[in-house]
């Protein structure tokens, strides 16, 4: 009789749904099915909220499934919180969802020859695509990337040389890590504010209005205005920047030709946590050569996407990135700089979208690259 592999996922799994359904029967089809279930600890370490689902309940649910060999809670903490359970397991397949791909966990696996598989999301035939963030109450409130530019609304970046910081809003088909650069704390404020979706209104006034809930009288630290507007203006936006903390003009892109080609070229692979005593701020060289540098990636980056060429964007992204780390040497690692080594010959470009791990790796390409999520830009 012949032996059947181990297959092991691990995840939240919180509010069951069919695609959780679909993944764990996709999984199974290739031996016996190991599910490790994030602790309400850990969930609420990455996602910086609470389950619907104790992990109590989520692993009575998760174990009913006939899919479903064996399943427990992982032991662990963090992105990691799998690892001592599975060098006890030593299965023969890691299986993880492009969302929850990452270079820590290929490496992983690498590590102890276990053979890693990364599964597209696809549907049980006649089911919607499902994922616990499209089935929570806030989902519909967008996150943002900036593709170029980042910095310089901060006025002691921007008072040495004006400039532009380039946005675009993004569909919450994914729940991102939290503190991952796609501007998670202003994402919660604005939940906090109008609960489940941007209103109606002049969404210049609904930026400022989160911007100023965001940053109250006091505040030690003044979050940068791009990210409340960029989680507030869909599309594509330049937000021009020259010393003060409001830009002094803001220039939107709408229609579907150039939305559909930057969503076709843009991809992302995720990244480790940021490392505990992280400190973007020490460090840094801050002066009017690096503030131009920064400001001419940028509007090079504007007029490339508007022009719909991919050489351009790809070199204007890798311009402002290492603009940006030559002001802000702390934003990568070099653990950082390996993964991106890792792709850098496959691409046109490419950045990250937060400091010091937590983040997501953005490429600008002009084919598919492996284990990487799509994003959706939201028009209206």
């Amino acid at each position: 009789m012949i032996k059947k592999k181990k297959v092991f996922v691990s995840g939240c799994y919180d509010m069951l749904h069919s695609g959780h359904v679909a993944f764990f029967a996709e999984a199974a089809k290739l031996g016996d099915l190991y599910v490790g279930i994030g602790s309400d600890k850990t969930i609420q370490q990455l996602k910086n909220r609470k389950t619907i689902n104790t992990d109590q309940e989520r692993l009575y649910m998760v174990s009913a499934l006939k899919s479903v060999h064996k399943a427990w809670i992982n032991t662990g903490s963090g992105i990691m919180d799998f690892e001592e359970d599975v060098r006890v397991l030593q299965p023969d397949i890691f299986f993880v969802n492009a969302d929850g791909h990452s270079p820590v966990k290929e490496t992983f696996c690498k590590e102890l020859g276990i053979e890693y598989m990364v599964a597209e999301r696809i549907p049980h035939t006649g089911l919607p695509v499902r994922s616990t963030t499209a089935l929570r109450s806030e989902c519909r409130i967008p996150y943002r990337i900036d593709l170029a530019g980042g910095w310089l609304d901060q006025p002691y970046v921007s008072k040495h040389h004006a400039g532009p910081v380039l946005t675009i809003n993004i569909e919450p088909d994914y729940e991102f890590n939290d503190r991952s650069g796609m501007s998670t704390s202003s994402r919660k404020k604005a939940v906090e504010l109008w609960h489940t979706d941007i209103p109606e209104g002049d969404r210049v006034k609904l930026a400022q209005t989160l911007f100023c809930f965001e940053n109250p009288p006091g505040s030690k630290y003044i979050s940068g205005s791009q990210d409340a507007l960029g989680v507030v203006m869909p599309g594509l936006n330049r937000y021009l920047y020259d010393g003060d903390y409001w830009p002094s003009e803001i220039n939107s892109v709408l229609d579907n030709d150039t939305l559909d080609w930057i969503e076709k070229h843009i991809c992302m692979v995720p990244l480790y946590p940021r490392h505990a005593g992280y400190d973007v701020l020490a460090d840094t060289k801050i002066d009017e050569a690096g503030a131009k540098d920064l400001s001419d990636a940028a509007e090079a980056c504007w007029d490339a996407v508007n022009a719909k060429d991919l050489d351009a964007f790809g070199a204007a992204m890798n311009a402002s990135f290492y603009a940006q780390i030559a002001m802000f040497p702390n934003m990568v690692d070099a653990e950082i700089l390996n993964h991106i080594d890792e792709y850098k010959d496959q691409v046109k470009g490419y950045k990250i979208s937060g400091a010091g791990g937590g983040g997501y790796l953005i490429f600008a390409t002009d084919k598919p690259v492996a284990n990487s999520m799509k994003i959706r830009i939201r028009r209206s």
